[in-house]
C-alpha cells in the first residue's frame, strides 16, 4: 500500500511542486533578463535548469504514468503565476510615472520631491485643454507609495507606468531620506 500510495500522491505531489519551483525560477529570470540584470538572471538560471533536469529524471522514469504529466503540466501552470507574484512582490528594477495634470501640477510635483525623487514637467495639450505631463523615475517598490500621493492630490490625474531597463542619471531617495521619513511617521 506504501508503494501504490508514493506513485500516486507522493511523487506527482513532488514533481508539480518541483515544477512550480522551476517555472518560477524560469519566470522570474525572464523578468531580469529584459530588465538587464544579467548576472542575477544568470544564476536563477543555473538553479531553474537543475530543478528541471530531476523534475524531468523523475517522468522519464515512469513514463507511463499519466498522473505524473498531470501533476508535470499543473506545475507549469501554477509556476507561471508564482512567478509572475513573486517578481511583483520583489518589486526590482525602476519604472517611469508619467502623469498628465490639468489641476495641481505643483502640488504633484512637490510632493513627489518631498519624496526624494527628481521631477520633470512640461507644459502639454490635449483633447480637453492645456495641462502638464509630469515625470519621474521611481523605485518600483516605491511606486504604490508615490501613485497614492498623486491620486490624493488630484484624484483625476491621468497616469502611466512602465518598466524602465536603464537610467544614466536620476535623482532617488537615499538611506539617509528613508530613516529621516520613517522617524517623521513615529
Amino acid at each position: 500500500m506504501d508503494t501504490a500510495l508514493s506513485l500516486y500522491f507522493v511523487y506527482p505531489f513532488l514533481i508539480f511542486l518541483a515544477r512550480v519551483v522551476d517555472v518560477s525560477l524560469e519566470t522570474v529570470r525572464i523578468i531580469l533578463i529584459a530588465r538587464g540584470m544579467k548576472i542575477l538572471a544568470s544564476i536563477l538560471g543555473f538553479f531553474e535548469i537543475l530543478v528541471w533536469l530531476i523534475v524531468l529524471g523523475e517522468i522519464m522514469n515512469s513514463l507511463n504514468d499519466p498522473v505524473n504529466y498531470i501533476a508535470y503540466a499543473g506545475g507549469f501552470a501554477v509556476g507561471n503565476y508564482v512567478g509572475i507574484w513573486l517578481e511583483n512582490k520583489l518589486a526590482m528594477g525602476l519604472s517611469i510615472l508619467r502623469i498628465i495634470t490639468q489641476s495641481d501640477m505643483m502640488g504633484i510635483v512637490i510632493a513627489i520631491q518631498s519624496m526624494g525623487y527628481g521631477v520633470t514637467y512640461v507644459e502639454a495639450h490635449g483633447e480637453k485643454g492645456p495641462g502638464v505631463i509630469v515625470f519621474a523615475v521611481v523605485r518600483r517598490k516605491d511606486l504604490p507609495q508615490v501613485t497614492e500621493v498623486v491620486k490624493s492630490i488630484d484624484p483625476t490625474a491621468f497616469y502611466t507606468i512602465e518598466d524602465v531597463r536603464m537610467v544614466s542619471e536620476a535623482t532617488f531617495p537615499t538611506q539617509r531620506f528613508h530613516k529621516r521619513r520613517a522617524r517623521s511617521r513615529v
